[in-house]
């Protein structure tokens, strides 16, 4: 058994567990800092000045869902443009040189998929995807986008801090002025296939996650610090079935009391250490 070194910056103990194979990453924020999407608790972590959009407010006020569209319709340009970093590469190439037997991720950016990644469990969604929460219709997010941009020419707004969920701040006068459009097929509230704050996770999709962390040798936590239970369960949950958890991070972690091995890097720095010092045959 590893001591746990809350400080620890030698990558080599993580590989040693890694290139055993059958390794689940569980994903946070945290990995898509370097691609200029900030996390939600760092030390630049938006929930210092920002309050997610919550699932009650959302489906239960059309203002707070104006508020939102105006705001995540500035902020999925950033997203949508954001690039994977040497981070989800590495992850890619050990999920291809078969070291990791399964990707869940926290993160509704995409950019593990970009980066070439298969097979990701998304547990809070894509916010590529939009989905109708009257008939249940679901749709690509550049479609939604183009709607809007016919409905609000006129809207001049620019973005200036992104958020993690994909929206920025704007002032309340400007908010006023967008336009929200409706459900082409029922005419019904859109919203992003994203799980909002104070949504639960689909329980299929919860228990596929749980499925990969029974069958998995070790779990692998990047870039996340475990504050929400729907990410953090699992690793709990791996911990006591005695499967080790490995946690790469910067700063404290809710995991870390679970953790037999903890590196405090960048993640990019971290990951590009990792993929270079995991040695042994392929395992795919």
């Amino acid at each position: 058994m590893l001591a746990l070194e809350p400080g620890a910056t030698d990558v080599g103990p993580v590989a040693e567990v890694v290139a055993a194979g059958g390794v689940v990453v569980l994903s946070g924020a945290g990995i898509s800092t370097e691609s200029g999407i900030p996390d939600y608790r760092g030390e630049t972590g938006s929930l210092r000045t920002h309050t997610p959009m919550t699932y009650g407010d959302f489906q239960g006020s059309e203002e707070a869902r104006q508020r939102y569209w105006a705001r995540s319709h500035l902020g999925w340009r950033t997203i949508a443009r954001a690039a994977p970093n040497d981070g989800h590469r590495a992850v890619a190439a050990l999920q291809a040189r078969g070291y990791l037997s399964g990707i869940i991720t926290q993160n509704v950016d995409g950019l593990h998929q970009a980066a070439g990644a298969r097979d990701v469990i998304e547990l809070h969604g894509n916010l590529d995807r939009i989905i109708c929460l009257d008939c249940g219709t679901t749709s690509a997010r550049e479609v939604l986008d183009r709607r809007l941009r016919a409905a609000n020419q006129a809207f001049t707004a620019e973005a200036t801090r992104i958020n993690p969920d994909g929206d920025v701040e704007l002032p309340d006068d400007v908010v006023r002025t967008f336009r929200v459009v409706p459900c082409t097929v029922c005419g019904g509230v859109l919203k992003p296939d994203v799980v909002f704050f104070g949504e639960n996770v689909p329980k299929s999709r919860v228990e596929r996650c749980y499925q990969l962390v029974d069958d998995a040798n070790a779990v692998l936590v990047l870039g996340s610090s475990l504050t929400v239970m729907s990410g953090f369960r699992f690793v709990r949950h791996a911990a006591k079935a005695g499967t080790p958890v490995l946690i790469v991070n910067q700063g404290l972690t809710r995991g870390d009391p679970y953790a037999m091995y903890r590196v405090n890097l960048p993640l990019g720095r971290a990951l590009t250490e990792l993929l270079e010092e995991t040695t042994g045959p392929s395992h795919a």
